[in-house]
Parts: structure tokens; C-alpha cells; sequence
């Protein structure tokens, strides 16, 4: 591991401008993803800037029924929060489904947003992947892929986005707060990250000395009957094969409002827009959910190692959904 230099930031504009006027330098937060890499030899800034002191801890409850949750809220503490155990359920358990207590307890929310990839030929530094050193190729075309995406890959990368929290965000509309050396800016949770296209390196759209600060959940009805699903291998401490985050309104039987974000499909957290246009106005059945996910799912490209997870996260979406319905989906 490379020799760095290490600064404790006393305020978020000051953490900005160290690693704005530095190349090399990186924010370091709870440190779950980037000490890993440092290890690993992934990566090896020349200096780190720890932002996890900075007072960005709180949840606040804003007067609209939404929340401000700080960069630094630990995982632990956003799950168990009444608020959002009351009125973003969805997110609670996501956040639930995502690593260990040990980890939950030291993950911060900007930083689990800003995770990345956990595809193995990411982590092995002596194979080819184009998102750790651009142009040398991706092994996981031709290898084990199991974990590949299906929407919205490139032949430059397949791989897909880890974090739980991102895709129950995802849903619920919210909004991230950034600090860069221009000032502050909002950028809707959809946005935040990108497909690879040719640039697999680049896996949001932040610039260079952006620090997330703040994150923004917005009230809305469709958030507080809401859920997050996930199929993996094993019942903790694993990364989805496919991931569900949903919320359902009705009217009678009738769909008013819905939302479907799904993660482990995609380089970035999918939000099924398609999907929910379909399934508005429509009484919810099973064979409806089904079918508007297969609408969504109709560019997917699949692989022989992939193509279970059609079929996975379809069925996932069709059970969060129903489950809703009969209010038992929590």
C-alpha cells in the first residue's frame, strides 16, 4: 500500500478545497469500501481527507413531512430512525438488507451511495477491467459473469452497482445535496450515477472535489406503503443477485400511483419508469406486475450465466407489489 498524506477536515467547504486543488487526493468517510481498495491495490491517492467528523450526523424531519439525512448518518442509525421507519419503510429495509451489523454501524449514507463496483475482476488487479484502468478490456465478458447486468451494459462493462440504499432511494424520488468548489447543487438520486457507455471509469456524474453533504427524501403517500426486496445467495452479508424497491397507492384495486426501482441489473440503481407508467390506472394483479415488467424488460440483454435474472427480478417486483396489496408486503 502507497504512502498518503491525511488531513481531518474541520468544515465541508474547507474538505472541498483540499481535494479540489489535489489530483490525487481523495474524501475518506466511514472507509468500509475505500480502506478495502487501498488494500487491494485498487487505488492509492497520495492524500485521503477524512470528512467523517464533520457535523453532517443528523436527521432532520423538514416541515413538508420530508427528511434531510447528513452524509454522515451511519446506515445503523438511518435504519432505526423512527422517521424514516415510519414514513420510508422501503428505505429502513433496504438499508437492513445491506452488509453486516458491524458495517452498518460504521457505513456512512454518502458513502454507501458512492460504493462501488464488487464484480471480481474490479477487485483482482491483475486481470483486464476497463472501470479500474480504462482501454485494458473486460475480463467479465468472457468469465464468470453471474453477477452481470442485463440493462443498460456496454462492451466496455457489465458489471452492476452494489449498494442497497441507492435503489430504495431511487424510489422514493429523493435528492442528493453536493458541495463543490462552485458552490452547492441538487441532483436528483436517478441521475447520480451513470451507464458505463465508454467511460465505465466514471460512476457518477461528480466532479473532482464533489462532497456529498446532505441527502433529501421528499413526503409523498406512495413512500410510506413501501418495501425492498432482495434475492441473494445467501441471508446476510451478501450483494444482490436482484433487488427490489416498491411502493403502491390504490384506489380500490386500482393502481393511482407506484414506484419500481431495481437494483443488481445495472450499472447504476434501475429506476422501471415503463413499468410504472404501464401499471398506473390498472387494477393490480399478479399477471399485470408480471406484464409491465416484462415491458421493461424487453431491452435487457442476457447471457447464459444472466438470464435467470429476467425472470428473478420480474417474479421479485410481481411479490413486493402483490404483498403491498394485501398489506402484508412489509
Amino acid at each position: 500500500m502507497r504512502d498518503f498524506a491525511y488531513h481531518r477536515a474541520d468544515d465541508a467547504a474547507g474538505a472541498v478545497a483540499l481535494v479540489a486543488a489535489d489530483p490525487d487526493a481523495r474524501f475518506l468517510g466511514g472507509g468500509t469500501n475505500l480502506v478495502d481498495h487501498l488494500k487491494l491495490g485498487i487505488t492509492s491517492p497520495g492524500t485521503l481527507v477524512d470528512v467523517s467528523r464533520l457535523p453532517l450526523d443528523q436527521v432532520e424531519e423538514l416541515p413538508d413531512g420530508g427528511l434531510r439525512v447528513g452524509t454522515n448518518v451511519r446506515n445503523s442509525d438511518l435504519a432505526a430512525h423512527p422517521a424514516v421507519r415510519r414514513d420510508f419503510p422501503g428505505v429502513a429495509r433496504a438499508l437492513l438488507a445491506g452488509a453486516s451489523g458491524q458495517i452498518r454501524h460504521q457505513a456512512t449514507t454518502g458513502g454507501n451511495l458512492l460504493q462501488r463496483t464488487r464484480c471480481v475482476y474490479f477487485q483482482d488487479v491483475t486481470t483486464p477491467c476497463n472501470k479500474r484502468e480504462p482501454g485494458s478490456g473486460c475480463s467479465a465478458l468472457e468469465g464468470y459473469g453471474r453477477y452481470n447486468a442485463v440493462l443498460g451494459l456496454s462492451e466496455a462493462c457489465v458489471t452492476t452497482h452494489p449498494s442497497d440504499l441507492a435503489v430504495a432511494l431511487a424510489a422514493v424520488d429523493a435528492t442528493v445535496v453536493v458541495l463543490g468548489p462552485d458552490g452547492e447543487r441538487r441532483i436528483p438520486l436517478i441521475d447520480l450515477h451513470r451507464l458505463p457507455g465508454h467511460h465505465p471509469e466514471r460512476d457518477t456524474v461528480l466532479e473532482h472535489g464533489d462532497l456529498i453533504t446532505a441527502v433529501e427524501l421528499p413526503a409523498a403517500a406512495v413512500a410510506r406503503n413501501a418495501t425492498y426486496r432482495k434475492a441473494r445467495d445467501r441471508a446476510s452479508y451478501a450483494f444482490a443477485l436482484v433487488s427490489v424497491a416498491a411502493g403502491l397507492e390504490l384506489e380500490g384495486d386500482v393502481v393511482t400511483d407506484v414506484r419500481i426501482a431495481w437494483g443488481g441489473v445495472a450499472h447504476k440503481p434501475w429506476r422501471a419508469l415503463l413499468a410504472e407508467e404501464t401499471l398506473r390506472g390498472q387494477v393490480l394483479t399478479e399477471d399485470a406486475v408480471r406484464e409491465a415488467a416484462a415491458a421493461e424488460l424487453a431491452t435487457a440483454a442476457v447471457t447464459a450465466q444472466t438470464a435467470y435474472k429476467v425472470d428473478m427480478v420480474r417474479n421479485l417486483t410481481a411479490l413486493a407489489l402483490t404483498r403491498l396489496a394485501e398489506g402484508t408486503g412489509r
